[in-house]
C-alpha cells in the first residue's frame, strides 16, 4: 500500500473519530456554527490560493527546474492573498449579517485555512516530484495532531473556540513539517517578488481557480444558506449527517487503489482499459453501497444514536435521504476519470456549474419549506443531474456502456429490493440483521448468477489465489 493511501486510511479514521467527538461534546447548536464556519471560509479559501497549488501540480511536474523560482515567488504571494482573505472575509460575514461569535470563529477558520493553503501548495511539489511519501506523512501527522489537540480541547472543556484553535495548531506543524522536508529533501525556495511573473501565473492558475470554487460552492453552499434561512440548530443536525457521509467515501480510494491494478493487470489494451474500468467501477461499487444504502434507511435512527446520541435524532431522516448521494458519488467518480482520461476537464467543470446553480436556486425554494430534510432533498437531486450529465457526455463521446452493465444494475436493484423486503418484515436488532442481510444479499446475487468469470478472477487475484 502507497503512503498516499495509508494516510488516507488514517485520516478517514481520525477524521470519524473527532467528528463523533465534537458533535456530542458541542451539541448541536454549537456543532451547526462549526458546520458554517468551515464551510463559509472553505469558499472564500479561493482567495488564498486562486488555483496556484494545481497549476504546481501541472507546471514544475514537466519542467523540475522551474520549482524554485515557483516557490520563491508563491510563498511570499500567498502572505499578500492571506490578508486579502483576512480583510474580505469579516466584511462579508458582517454584510451578511451573521452574530459576532459566529464571525470570530470563522475568522480563526479563516486562519487555518491560510495554512491548509499553504500545506497544499506544498503537496503539490511532492506530487510534481512524485515524493507521495512526504506528502502521506504530513497528511497523517496533520490528521493526528488535529485528533490530539481535539481531545485535550475536550478534556479541558475547552469549547468551540479551542476545538477552532486545534484546527489551527495542528496545520501550522504541518506547515511546518512539509516545509522542512522539501528544502531538504527535494529543492530550496529561491525568495523573489517577481511582480510580473507572478501575474502570469496567477493568470495561468485562474481556469483551476474556477473549477475549485465551483466544486467548493457545489458542496458547502448548503450549509452556509441553512444557518442563514433556518438557523445554528438546522445546520447541526444536517451538518453532523454530511460529515458521516463523507467518512464512507474513504470506500471509493480504497477501491481505486486495490482494484484499479488488478484490472490494469487483466486488461492490456489501454483503450479497451478505460471503457472496462469504467464499467467495472461502477459495478462492484454498487454492489456494495446499493445494498448499504437499503439498509441504512431501515436503521437510520439506530446509526445516528449509536454515533451522536439521542440530541441528533433528528437526523435520522437526513441519513436516509443523503446516503444515497454516496452511490451517486461514487458513479460520478468513476464517470470523471473517464472523462478527464478522455480530456474533457472542461466539460467536467461546466456540468459542475450547471449543478452548483441548480443546487442554490433548489436550495432556495427547499430549505425554507423543509429545513435540513430540503437541504438532503437537493443535494441528491443536483447528484442525480450530474450523473445525467456525465452519462450524456459519455455517450456522445462515443464511450458507450455495455448492455450487461445495466443489466447488472438490474440484478443488484433486485437483491437490495429483496434485502429491504426481508428487513421490514424481519425487524431485527440492527446488529443481527447486518450478518443476516449479507447473507440474504449474496444467496440472491449467487442466485440470479450475477458474478462472471471476470469476477472471479479479480476476486481470486485480491485473495492472492490466482
Amino acid at each position: 500500500m502507497s503512503w498516499l493511501l495509508i494516510s488516507q486510511i488514517i485520516a478517514s479514521v481520525c477524521g470519524f473519530v473527532w467528528t463523533i467527538l465534537m458533535a456530542r461534546y458541542l451539541g448541536v447548536n454549537n456543532y451547526g456554527i462549526l458546520g458554517f464556519a468551515v464551510s463559509i471560509s472553505g469558499i472564500l479559501a479561493i482567495i488564498d490560493d486562486l488555483g496556484i497549488s494545481a497549476h504546481i501540480v501541472r507546471h514544475v511536474a514537466t519542467d523540475n527546474d522551474s520549482a524554485p523560482k515557483y516557490l520563491g515567488n508563491v510563498i511570499p504571494l500567498k502572505i499578500i492573498l492571506a490578508i486579502i482573505n483576512l480583510i474580505v472575509t469579516p466584511i462579508i460575514l458582517v454584510l451578511l449579517k451573521i452574530d459576532v461569535y459566529t464571525i470570530f470563529i470563522t475568522i480563526l477558520f479563516t486562519i487555518e485555512i491560510i495554512f491548509k493553503s499553504y500545506v497544499n501548495s506544498l503537496f503539490g511539489v511532492f506530487q510534481a516530484f512524485e515524493k507521495g511519501k512526504y506528502q502521506g506523512i504530513g497528511n497523517t501527522l496533520m490528521n493526528i495532531t488535529t485528533l490530539v489537540f481535539i481531545l485535550i480541547s475536550i478534556y479541558a472543556d475547552l469549547g468551540l473556540l479551542g476545538v477552532s484553535i486545534s484546527y489551527i495548531l495542528a496545520n501550522l506543524i504541518t506547515f511546518i513539517y512539509v516545509y522542512y522536508s522539501l528544502n531538504k529533501h527535494i529543492v530550496k525556495p529561491k525568495y523573489e517578488l517577481d511582480w510580473e511573473f507572478c501575474k502570469k501565473i496567477t493568470l495561468l492558475s485562474l481556469p483551476f481557480a474556477i473549477t475549485g470554487i465551483l466544486y467548493t460552492i457545489y458542496y458547502s453552499i448548503d450549509i452556509v444558506m441553512l444557518t442563514k434561512i433556518v438557523g445554528d440548530y438546522a445546520t447541526g443536525i444536517y451538518n453532523a449527517t454530511y460529515k458521516l457521509i463523507a467518512v464512507l467515501n474513504l470506500f471509493y480510494s480504497v477501491y481505486t487503489a486495490v482494484i484499479f491494478p488488478v484490472m490494469s493487470k487483466f486488461f492490456k489494451d489501454d483503450k479497451k482499459l478505460l471503457v472496462i474500468s469504467y464499467e467495472k467501477s461502477i459495478k462492484y461499487l454498487m454492489l456494495v453501497m446499493i445494498p448499504l444504502a437499503t439498509g441504512t434507511v431501515f436503521y437510520s435512527l439506530d446509526i445516528i444514536q449509536l454515533i451522536y446520541g439521542h440530541q441528533y435524532d433528528a437526523a435520522a431522516s437526513v441519513l436516509s435521504i443523503l446516503i444515497w448521494t454516496v452511490c451517486l458519488l461514487f458513479i460520478s467518480g468513476a464517470s470523471n476519470n473517464l472523462l478527464n482520461a478522455s480530456h474533457k476537464e472542461v466539460t467536467v467543470t461546466k456540468i459542475y456549474a450547471i449543478a452548483a446553480v441548480f443546487n442554490v436556486i433548489l436550495n432556495f425554494f427547499m430549505i425554507p419549506y423543509f429545513s435540513y430534510n430540503g437541504a438532503a432533498i437537493t443535494t441528491v437531486l443536483s447528484d442525480v443531474l450530474i450523473v445525467g450529465l456525465q452519462t450524456y457526455v459519455i455517450h456522445k463521446i462515443g464511450h458507450k456502456a455495455n448492455k450487461k452493465l445495466y443489466y447488472d444494475l438490474i440484478k443488484i436493484a433486485i437483491g437490495s429490493a429483496v434485502l429491504g423486503i426481508a428487513l421490514y418484515f424481519l425487524n431485527l436488532n440492527m446488529w443481527v440483521a447486518v450478518p443476516i442481510g449479507i447473507l440474504i444479499y449474496l444467496t440472491v446475487m449467487y442466485l440470479i448468477k450475477f458474478f462472471d468469470d471476470d469476477d472471479k478472477y479479480v476476486i481470486k487475484e485480491i485473495l492472492g489465489k490466482n
